[in-house]
């Protein structure tokens, strides 16, 4: 089977999000000989551009599985226009709205109501709210993707989250009442991160054997992003995994689920780095299980793209997070104001792209 990824850019500035879309199967023949897939959808703007995208390139107006991997608005607005502009057979995406009943016993009043949680969080959720009622309306089927559930679609392997890890999280989420157990240390993390950004960038040597990134403090990225979606997808023998924004812990979720399944994440052809190249999201210990061990010296086995905004430097992509990926036998593409695409190769060529270059290897990354 043939197969196109295609990474769209997200974010003129510094702030950024992911659209991505996908075929694979026959993908020079007729259209039921191939499967359209889309992954987040950026902001409305990007949303639109997916749709014209997949009307170009991918030769059709139907999209058979629409993934919403969380519910940030970078990620999940411009689903709003493909759901508008495209004809959509399948939405996966979770409701936090629905589990109140599940998670009402961990928050720190005895007074919350399943209504009340509800309520909460379709405001503090507007777009992801807003995204579920398009569906509603035009009757697409929307599906909650868990790890833990059978039926799943038979190239595409939810890695995570689990039902029971995603519930645990939403006490955390945005707007929610005060929770039982309080997580501190998320807050330090963006008070640490914002005096460092006050401060400017400063600049440390690395070399190919002494690698800087570290295992970062737990839960140093939202609960929302953690609440990712992780996804394994098979196109033969070839596997291509992507992680939203997923943390270290989402990510170790994943991990464990492919290790049950019998998947080694490791030999994965393709991979998508977390959260627009954040260090926070990953660190030594879990590139070594779901990328691979460092190697000695510089090969590329794989391929590892990223979404970053224009203006993302140093931030996003890190370079830590880059040279890290490299070291593991990954060679790194961003976006960074443009789309790039990984194919097989009876992919059909595609007028006015030009081949893009892998990052280098930096002997500076930031403190």
């Amino acid at each position: 089977m043939g197969f196109e990824i295609d990474f769209l850019p997200v974010g003129d500035g510094e702030r950024g999000g992911d659209a991505i879309c996908l075929r694979y199967g026959n993908i020079n023949g007729q259209r039921n000989e191939y499967v359209v897939i889309v992954i987040d959808g950026g902001t409305k703007e990007v949303g639109k551009a997916i749709v014209s995208h997949i009307q170009r390139y991918y030769r059709t107006n139907q999209v058979d599985l629409v993934i919403s991997t969380h519910p940030d608005a970078d990620h999940c607005s411009g689903l709003i226009e493909v759901l508008e502009g495209l004809i959509v057979k399948i939405l996966w995406m979770h409701k936090p709205w629905d589990h109140g009943e599940e998670i009402k016993s961990l928050f720190q009043s005895g007074k919350i109501t399943d209504t009340s949680l509800r309520e909460n969080l379709k405001k503090a959720l507007e777009d992801s709210y807003s995204l579920y009622n398009l569906a509603i309306q035009k009757e697409i089927t929307v599906h909650e993707p868990f790890s833990d559930e059978t039926g799943q679609h038979p190239n595409l392997f939810i890695l995570g989250p689990s039902k029971e890890f995603y519930e645990s999280l939403l006490p955390h989420f945005r707007e929610t009442p005060e929770p039982k157990q309080k997580i501190p240390v998320l807050q330090k993390a963006f008070e640490v991160a914002l005096e460092a950004a006050k401060d400017g960038v400063s600049w440390i040597a690395e070399k190919w054997n002494i690698e800087t990134l570290v295992d970062p403090e737990p839960y140093l990225t939202s609960f929302e992003n953690n609440s990712s979606v992780v996804l394994l997808l098979k196109v033969d023998a070839k596997t291509f995994l992507f992680t939203a924004d997923a943390g270290v812990e989402a990510l170790e979720e994943a991990y464990n689920k492919a290790v049950a399944l019998g998947i080694d994440l490791k030999q994965s052809h393709f991979a998508q780095i977390p959260h627009h190249g954040s260090r926070r999201n990953v660190g030594p210990s879990i590139l070594d299980r779901i990328i691979g061990p460092k190697l000695n010296e510089e090969k590329k086995i794989k391929t590892a793209f990223v979404s970053v905004p224009k203006k993302g430097d140093p931030k996003h992509p890190s370079r830590k997070v880059t040279n890290a990926f490299k070291r593991r036998g990954a060679g790194v593409v961003v976006t960074k104001g443009r789309s790039i695409l990984h194919h097989s190769p009876d992919s059909p060529q595609r007028e006015n792209w030009s081949t893009v270059e892998v990052l280098p290897f930096y002997n500076e990354v930031e403190e």
